[in-house]
């Protein structure tokens, strides 16, 4: 059976992965062709009204959550999208087949919700408004977070009071990049950033309450949050229930349809553009002289920036903030090459096998760390320093650790942190130096400063910034020290000094292999042609082991059990209490279970879950578990009871008449007569009651809750699997319900009479 179980999940999840990769046949290459499309739109969101009134004959089918619908498209179920212009914008990003229609449906004023009667509340998010736009904020937050490639996001660093009454702000947290949850579970993105700004200016707290889009105004209409701050549209209907600040980004509602349908995505370039993306099969690149009519990626304020820029006059020179964001434009085809350090590069290449070297390396400089002028004795020790670790060997174990064994592990250095604090500047230039790894920095410049540190007897604190930036904060004094990788140049010298140099170092040029013809195009086609089982590898990792992603299925898988358990316990002594009402021959009992059964059992479990939160528990601070778990407890106990009901009355009342003929009260008689018999015949029906209620607990999104769908909604809003997600999280729900089955069936046995027997050796 356990066999039958897994291959009719593989079965599954094999039909699933098809079934995306099914293609539809109609092509929508403007807004016009969509009249008789299927149009998939988002739940009560103004591109829902706005699709239904413009394409009457249209197929329109609603989902709440943008992943879902682009799932649906790429299984063939819909031939376009409607939704605001970031979401579909993150879409386009990561599913490069996808594009967006050059004509928008129609714009839209994204603004912030605030409850009817909030006057002060809202005039004071006016003045905030109003003071962002003037200052230049909002066009800044524009420009970081609705970016059309996948450079990382750059959030302010924003401080907020940690004490006072807190600013509950509710989100729909799978709208990136509006507002979304990043790798260590906090809510980020443009509407996350601007609720920590105004939390920071009305000196409150922020607490981030994430829930689904439709909840949110119900969640403020009854006081569960100060306000809603997640890319809402502010519509004439929702004015009717809650009031709304000035604009803060004009958006637009967009059609996502597929590329081959002639669409082009909204970042596209032009004509021109496009047809230099790669460098032409004719054209492949034979040596670094062919550099000199092309796009060279290069890191903002680095050596190879001056180089470049020096010996390929005739090029585009483009420079990135991060070396990240340098690879990332070489394997996008936004630069044919680029230039970077040759020890950094062997780590990128021997992640990424689509990037090979092209030449020899262009030139050698020396690696030093660097000082402010007027801070010579620090300077002084750290050469000490350095002589001493390459005296007595050490220097020797970081080279041999990190350069040529690739070790990533930091050893444990002993400091007394006695004398202050050192504070050293540094950039993640990529391992071996510089790195963030399980959220702490590791690398050999990483270690050598704690070593310098450790030396003299001063706690070590990093400041991780852009390259670019490192020499203005030492000559400014905002660090003490400087050390990434950073090549010791005549023109630095003119503004920083340096220590001796530690290490020497070249600059290679890469680019995709298949746009260097030292590479020839067989590995490209078997790279392109990925096996399943390596694609399914890869979209574990992606959504699974990538940013500790698995945390946020363990978190939900844990309130998903205790849910399940708790709700099923409450719901089992409750439905033993209706069922005594219910079978009691006193109105006064029999009528109230009689109303409560009905109404429970004609009710939806969802109805009821809002009901309890937003209506009985409005004006109550409780935990939204709490609530999930009285909420499906009542509905447990509506069935239970039933189950209760039938079962005792199944029992012959001539066994209740012979125990209370031998003796027994009637309490006795019901407790060793009929109540075991009861249970043996009830378990069958209340196992599938109870594999009801686990299936029921993935909608506890509606109030806030993380729960197993909740997680998986979070990472598909993160890296636009629309698939693996939803497979991993059925799967899960089948081993908790499994589990949780077998448990179920022991006691089942356990109470069977004739094993009771069997056991004993009596049958």
């Amino acid at each position: 059976m356990k066999k039958a179980a897994v291959f009719s999940l593989i079965f599954l999840a094999a039909i699933v992965f098809l079934a995306g990769c099914q293609k539809s046949e109609t092509e929508i290459a403007s807004l016009e062709d969509a009249k008789l499309a299927r149009i998939g739109v988002m739940t009560g969101s103004t591109g829902e009204a706005l699709t239904v009134a413009r394409y009457p004959e249209a197929q329109v089918k609603s989902f709440d959550d943008i992943m879902d619908a682009v799932a649906a498209m790429k299984s063939g179920q819909l031939d376009a999208i409607v939704t605001g212009f970031p979401a579909a914008l993150q879409v386009t990003k990561k599913n490069q087949e996808l594009g967006l229609l050059s004509e928008p449906l129609d714009y839209e004023d994204t603004a912030i919700a605030v409850k009817k009667g909030n006057d002060a509340l809202l005039a004071a998010l006016n003045r905030i408004i109003v003071e962002l736009k003037r200052d230049g904020t909002l066009e800044s937050m524009k420009q970081r977070w609705f970016k059309p490639d996948l450079t990382p996001y750059e959030e302010m660093n924003i401080t907020l009071p940690t004490v006072g009454k807190p600013l509950k702000i509710g989100v729909s947290a799978t709208r990136e990049p509006f507002s979304f949850v990043d790798k260590e579970g906090r809510v980020t993105g443009h509407d996350g950033e601007l609720a920590r700004i105004i939390g920071a200016r009305l000196e409150r707290p922020v607490e981030f309450l994430n829930m689904k889009f439709l909840a949110l105004i119900p969640a403020l209409q009854a006081g569960k949050v100060d306000l809603i701050v997640t890319g809402m549209t502010a519509t004439e209907e929702r004015r009717k229930f809650v009031d709304f600040t000035e604009p803060y980004y004009a958006n637009a509602q967009v059609m996502l349809v597929r590329k081959s349908a002639g669409s082009k995505p909204a970042s596209s370039p032009g004509p021109a553009a496009e047809k230099q993306t790669d460098v032409k099969h004719g054209e492949k690149l034979v040596s670094v002289a062919d550099l000199k009519d092309k796009r060279i990626g290069v890191l903002v304020g680095s050596a190879h920036d001056t180089y470049a820029t020096k010996n390929y006059p005739d090029a585009t020179i483009l420079q990135y903030k991060s070396p990240a964001d340098v690879a990332l434009a070489v394997k996008t085809g936004k630069v044919d090459a680029a230039l970077f350090d040759a020890e950094p590069l062997r780590e990128i290449m021997r992640q990424d096998d689509s990037l090979g070297l092209l030449g020899d390396s262009l030139f050698d400089f020396d690696v030093g760390v660097g000082f402010n002028k007027d801070n010579q004795p620090l300077r002084d020790q750290f050469n000490r320093f350095l002589a001493e670790i390459k005296q007595n060997g050490v220097y020797g174990d970081m080279v041999r650790r990190w350069m040529e064994q690739r070790d990533t592990r930091m050893p444990v250095i002993e400091n007394a942190k006695s004398n202050g604090v050192l504070v050293v500047g540094t950039s993640d230039v990529g391992l071996p130096f510089t790195a963030v790894k399980d959220n702490r920095l590791v690398g050999f410049d990483i270690e050598l400063c704690e070593r310098f540190a450790a030396s003299l007897g001063k706690e070590v604190k990093f400041s991780n910034m852009d390259f670019g930036s490192l020499i203005a904060a030492v000559s400014t004094g905002k660090v003490d020290l400087i050390a990434s990788s950073i090549y010791v140049t005549e023109e630095r010298k003119k503004q920083i000094d340096f220590s001796d140099p530690y290490y020497e170092m070249g600059t290679n040029v890469f680019a995709l292999k298949k746009n260097i013809a030292a590479f020839d195009d067989s590995g490209e086609a078997k790279g392109r042609s990925m096996p399943l089982l390596t694609r399914i590898a890869n979209s574990f990792y992606s959504n699974i082991i990538l940013e500790n992603r698995y945390l946020l299925i363990w978190d939900g898988l844990k309130t998903t059990v205790i849910i399940s358990i708790f709700s099923t316990f409450f719901g089992t002594l409750l439905g033993a209490l209706i069922c005594f009402m219910r079978m009691s021959k006193r109105t006064v009992l029999n009528l109230p279970a009689r109303l409560y059964i009905n109404i429970l059992r004609g009710m939806p479990v969802l109805v009821l879950l809002m009901l309890i939160f937003y209506v009985v528990f409005a004006s109550v601070d409780i935990n939204p578990v709490l609530v999930a778990i009285i909420a499906f407890g009542m509905n447990f106990a509506a069935y239970v009871s039933e189950i209760f009901r039938s079962g005792i009355e199944g029992i012959d009342k001539g066994q209740t008449e012979a125990g209370i003929a031998m003796g027994f009260t009637q309490f006795k008689t019901f407790v060793y007569i009929v109540l075991p018999q009861t249970v043996h015949r009830i378990l069958p029906v209340f196992k599938g009651e109870f594999i009801s209620l686990v299936k029921m607990t993935s909608i506890v999104g509606y109030i806030a809750v993380q729960d197993l769908t909740k997680a998986s909604d979070i990472i598909r809003s993160r890296t636009f699997d629309a698939f693996f997600p939803l497979v991993m999280v059925a799967i899960l729900y089948f081993l908790i319900a499994w589990v949780l089955m077998l448990a179920l069936e022991y006691l089942e046995r356990m109470t069977d009479p004739k094993y009771k027997r069997l056991k004993e050796g009596k049958a």
